[in-house]
């Protein structure tokens, strides 16, 4: 009989505050597959778990997947965390599951804290609709080609970000997106915790001057219906004739559309208008 893929939530901040679900999972396990090992031994050690380790990351799951199958089809239960909140969310542990579900193999959770659901509770913006991105490309053409797919979205968007890359990713996102309501999160849960909230064009201008932060970042950004103010025909026809300079009709239309909130069948029209004019 098959053993169980158990995965569970392990602290983005204060050790304490492991569940008790999650405490036992991993003390019952078999094996405990994670991240880093050193980081996951400081945990067990905080909690006296005794549960071997072994690692399981980006750089090695391929090789990794079929052993830890084969330890659970001879029905030892497997654990699996990631560094900090919510395995799966921005790693590969989601094919380990899948892998297993395809193998017959029982997987269950023990939920707990997750870095983005925590930012999304704190940043003040809609919470009843939106969507986790993961990280954004690192290069800015290609980010900005993801942001622009984004644009339209009608939800609160997430965004994970690394430190050295915040200010660049904030600069791409004002300029595409336009003044939206947004917020950064930073070292949720921990002794350092900082949520700054603004428009995107401020953050974008904060960052840029300011150090450049540490620890673990989160961006959120307002849907387009949370566009800030009311646009003039004459301030749309400003934004469309900036954005037609180095966009097609349909792509200046997205992005001026998601910026102002505006229709987007109406400023399509007046895109169309504007080149036809031109």
């Amino acid at each position: 009989m098959p053993g169980t893929l158990v995965i569970v939530a392990t602290p983005i901040g204060n050790l304490g505050d492991m569940t008790r679900r999650a405490v036992d999972s991993l003390a019952d396990a078999a094996v405990i597959a994670c991240e880093d090992t050193r980081v996951t031994a400081r945990l067990l050690s905080a909690y006296g778990i005794k549960t071997p380790m072994l690692a399981y990351h980006e750089h090695n799951a391929a090789r990794m997947r079929p052993l830890l199958i084969d330890r659970l089809k001879q029905g030892e239960i497997v654990a699996l965390v990631s560094d900090a909140g919510t395995p799966l969310v921005s790693d590969p542990g989601y094919k380990l599951v899948e892998a297993a579900i395809a193998a017959d193999i029982p997987v269950t959770a023990a939920p707990g804290a997750s870095a983005l659901l925590t930012a999304l509770v704190l940043s003040g913006l809609p919470s009843d609709r939106f969507l986790f991105a993961g990280f954004l490309p690192p290069k800015s053409p290609a980010r900005r080609t993801e942001i622009r797919a984004l644009a339209a979205v009608p939800a609160t968007l997430i965004f994970y970000e690394a430190p050295q890359r915040l200010a660049k990713a904030l600069e791409d996102l004002a300029d595409m997106l336009g003044p939206r309501p947004a917020a950064v999160a930073r070292e949720l849960t921990k002794r350092f915790e900082e949520v700054r909230r603004d428009t995107l064009d401020s953050l974008a201008a904060h960052y840029r001057e300011a150090p450049q932060p540490k620890g673990e970042i989160v961006i959120l950004v307002g849907s387009p219906g949370d566009a800030v103010a009311e646009t003039s025909e004459a301030d749309l026809d400003v934004a469309l004739a900036a954005a037609l300079a180095t966009h097609s009709v349909r792509e200046a239309a997205s992005l001026v559309a998601a910026e102002t909130g505006l229709p987007r069948r109406a400023v399509y029209a007046r895109a169309l208008k504007l080149r036809a004019d031109g």
